[in-house]
Formats: C-alpha cells, structure tokens, sequence
C-alpha cells in the first residue's frame, strides 16, 4: 500500500505538477464526501428502507383486518388489490424523493429537471385529470365498503348487480340484461340494496264494508302463517307489522303490511302473501278496494247502503222515486258493458 503511494507520488503524479495538483484534488474532495456526504446518503436510504417497512407492515395489516371482519371472497380480494395499489404507489413516492435527495447530496443541479417535472406533470394532470379522480374515489370505494361485486345498488341513477369493480370503473347489470359502465369519478351517492336486510312494504286495499276488526286480524294470521312457513322462516329477521288503517279513498282501504328479511330475500314472501290474501278475501266474503266505488251511508245494521238511485247491479232503475235497494256490496254482480258498442 505505501508503495503504491510511493509509486502515485513520483512521476507524473510528483507533488507540484499538474496531475498531481489534480490527484491531491481528488483526494480532498474524497475525504470530504466521506466526512460529511457520505453519512447523509447512508441516513437517506436507512430512512427510505425503515419507509418501506412500514408501508408494508401498514398494508399488511389492512389486509389482516378486512380478512377478519369480512368472509366474503370478493371482499377480500377488492381489499388486496387496493392494499397492493397503495403499497407500490407509496413505495414509488418514497424512493423517488429519495433519489431526488441523492442528486441534490453528490452535486447535481435539479433546478431544470424539477422544471421540466412540474411541466409535464400540469399537462399530464390536465390530461388526464378524470383518470386521476375516478382511480381516488375507486379507492375510496373499496376502502369505505361502500358496495362490493354482487351487492345490487343504485348509483349515477341505474340499478343493477354490481358485476366487476377496478380502481377506475363499476360495471351493473339491470334486470333485463342491460350492462352499464359507470366511471368512478360519477358516483356521488351510492344505495346499496343488499346490505344487512331489506324491509318490504306491501299495501293491502280492501272494500270498505270490510271492518278493520276484521281485517286487521285476517291479514296479521297470513302474515304469520308465512312467517313460520318452512318455505320463509329462514329469511324472516322479525315478524310482520300490519300498521292498521293508512288511508280511506272511496271505498278503498288500505292496509300496510310490513316485512323485514335478510337482504334481497323479501320478494318471495310477498308474493305469496298477496296470494294468501287474494284467497283469503274471497273465503270471508270481502271485496277488493276500488277508490272509484262510494258509500254514501251505513243502515241501523251497520251495513254500507249504495246512493240513491241505485239497484245491486248499479244500474238507475225505471222510476227515479223508488227508494234504493239496501244490499249486501258482496253480493253486487257485475254488470258487463262492451267498450266498443256501450251494450
């Protein structure tokens, strides 16, 4: 080693001439960077290395959680793809600015390349600035479990079943088959559907002859009865509510009846109940309401009485004077009248 110190010294390289002006230049500046340069580079990349540990700890983590809170596959995956996302966008800051802080350590003026930077980054942001939104509220999306792959949703004023989801777009399919596109960036307000339970409202008309007392009851037994039909018992989260007397129009008078199942579940109770009450109205002698058909008065009995001028088929009888017939509205038959002749 001294010999080839020796060896550098002599020559060409002799103390006072050129060269060795330069190589004693060299050496200055060498033991310069090693004095002072040389650890701000060491604690620069320490610090990215101990960054990128965390990052990743962080996503990992993210991932644990969603895995624990969550058994849906679909889920878990969304959670992976965003963690994934956020961990190489981050990684990708962090060493970038590093590699900035290196130039800036050994000498290197960044002035124009941070220019040109800014430059091309407003004209990309300009560009492509809807991109940029709707890949951010993708993830917040993803992140808030807003709506999963098939949650049925309303969003941008479309219903369907979510069919796929990526940072950047939501694809719904309709009830006929329609496959609709949604950018991110438009979903403002979203209606998930299918999250938790579903609470179902079905509005029972009945004639106005019919008691509430009588209703109320008929329409709770049927209720109940699918209740705890084996068919349904399994998607009932509460027993039905009938809530009585909603409005009075006519002769109509309805009653509300209310469902609570597991989500999107409700449409197979209802439609047998309505069946059961169709049944049911024509077993107790109880007639459909019709907001068209009105009672003017009840008899001593308590039995509706049509108006005036009126005979059980509803047509005006031969001498206007004659008083009109109390009947029983049930036993009303129809009278028939072809649209076309008026016969």
């Amino acid at each position: 080693m001294y010999l080839f110190a020796i060896l550098m010294r002599s020559g060409i390289f002799a103390e006072g001439r050129f060269l060795g002006k330069v190589l004693d230049e060299w050496i200055g500046d060498s033991q310069e960077f090693v004095h002072t340069k040389l650890p701000h580079l060491i604690m620069l990349i320490v610090i990215a290395v101990i960054l990128t540990r965390i990052i990743s700890m962080i996503t990992r983590r993210i991932v644990q959680i969603a895995e624990r809170k969550s058994n849906r596959p679909g889920r878990n995956s969304q959670v992976k793809t965003f963690a994934s996302v956020l961990k190489t966008t981050l990684n990708g800051i962090v060493w970038g600015l590093t590699a900035l802080q290196v130039l800036e350590v050994i000498g290197v003026n960044l002035g124009p390349l941070l220019a040109s930077a800014g430059i091309a980054g407003v004209a990309i942001g300009l560009a492509a600035q809807t991109i940029v939104k709707d890949m951010l509220n993708g993830m917040l999306i993803i992140m808030e479990d807003q709506f999963n792959v098939g949650d049925v949703v309303r969003l941008a004023g479309l219903t369907g079943t979510v069919e796929t989801m990526t940072l950047r777009r939501t694809e719904i399919r309709d009830g006929d088959g329609t496959l609709y596109v949604v950018p991110n960036s438009q979903i403002t307000t979203v209606a998930n559907l299918s999250r938790d339970f579903s609470v179902a409202t079905v509005n029972v008309s009945v004639d106005f002859s019919a008691g509430p007392d009588k209703v109320i009851p008929l329409l709770t037994k049927i209720a109940m009865d699918i209740r705890n039909d084996d068919a349904f018992k399994k998607v009932f989260l509460a027993d039905p509510q009938v809530l009585g007397v909603d409005s009075i129009v006519g002769s109509q008078v309805v009653y509300p009846v209310i469902f609570k199942t597991l989500a999107t579940q409700q449409y197979g109770p209802i439609r047998e109940f309505r069946r059961r009450v169709r049944l049911a109205l024509e077993q107790n002698g109880m007639l459909p309401g019709d907001p068209n058909r009105v009672f003017r008065e009840f008899t001593p009995e308590g039995q509706p009485q049509l108006g005036a001028g009126q005979q059980e088929d509803g047509r005006t009888p031969a001498h206007g004077n004659e008083p009109a017939a109390k009947v029983d509205p049930t036993t009303i038959k129809p009278h028939e009248t072809n649209p076309f002749t008026g016969e």
